[in-house]
């Protein structure tokens, strides 16, 4: 009876006494709440959720906060911010470092998780310290995935280049995760300027029919193909540029050409991955 195909999100809730951080299938948008996902695999996102709480001991089993200790309090693994006083002020203090956590802005929780692990290999305490792995690995995860996500839903233009031998490249002209263009193009060095003006134009040609489009629900197939994408841009396999929408304006057309032939400098350079968002 379950549904293979429901996405599971990471909610932080509001409401009269505390945030929650909760695991769900439907996150219906209040008002105060932050969400984070789709993902894909709910056991990951159980896992990764499971070490946070247990790492920064906000395992509360008494999640209706009735200003009473709960039993995960005796066992260490609650501050006991459900009894309220300086241990929620503590409890909200974590939660803001969850959010920063999942937004990738701070991951002074992450460094905590491993800095437990090590503590507890040194112990001899491998089954602990095989767990915070576990959950180190699962929160990476997270964070990888939140940046695929991200990617996705910018729905970007993309131009990349990979070399295909010594006088033959590949140019490929994405929208988002849909291959719009896909060309071989011959080159010989160390003058560009005859490919520098077939890749502009190629990429003009292609991408202003794409101009202001609305965008579209992420779906599961989406998802999967942003990873793809993602995981080859961040490659050492090719250099590409983000083509802004405000540079296939018939007014500016110097900022694309100054950005096309940088990528191509570096690309005929033969450079690791570059990337150019101006």
């Amino acid at each position: 009876m379950k549904n293979p195909q429901a996405y599971t999100y990471i909610v932080i809730g509001t409401d009269d006494k505390m945030r929650s951080l909760e695991i769900t299938y439907d996150p219906a948008v209040q008002e105060g709440n932050q969400i984070w996902g789709p993902y894909t695999s709910r056991s990951t996102v159980e896992r990764a959720v499971q070490g946070i709480k247990e790492s920064s001991r906000i395992l509360c089993s008494n999640p209706s906060f009735k200003n009473s200790l709960c039993l995960n309090h005796s066992l260490g693994l609650c501050i006991g911010m459900c009894a309220g006083g300086e241990a929620a002020v503590q409890y909200n203090t974590i939660i803001n470092r969850v959010i920063a956590l999942l937004n990738g802005t701070d991951a002074s929780l992450l460094e905590q998780m491993e800095q437990q692990m090590t503590e507890a290999a040194e112990q001899y305490d491998f089954e602990t310290a095989a767990k915070y792995r576990d959950y180190i690995g699962a929160i990476r995860f997270l964070i990888h995935k939140e940046k695929v996500i991200e990617f996705a839903a910018e729905n970007q233009n993309i131009a990349i280049l990979e070399a295909m031998d010594e006088q033959t490249l590949k140019l490929l002209l994405l929208k988002g995760n849909r291959i719009l263009m896909h060309t071989k193009l011959e080159y010989d060095q160390p003058d560009i300027t005859h490919l520098q003006a077939v890749i502009t134009s190629a990429i003009m040609d292609a991408f202003r029919g794409e101009l202001n489009q609305a965008p579209v629900a992420i779906s599961r197939h989406e998802i999967d193909e942003a990873q793809i994408i993602y995981s080859y841009l961040k490659s050492s396999s090719c250099s590409y540029i983000i083509v802004q929408e405000d540079w296939l304006a018939a007014e500016s057309p110097s900022r694309l050409d100054t950005a096309v032939d940088e990528l191509l400098r570096i690309f005929l350079n033969a450079a690791p991955t570059h990337s150019y968002n101006y």
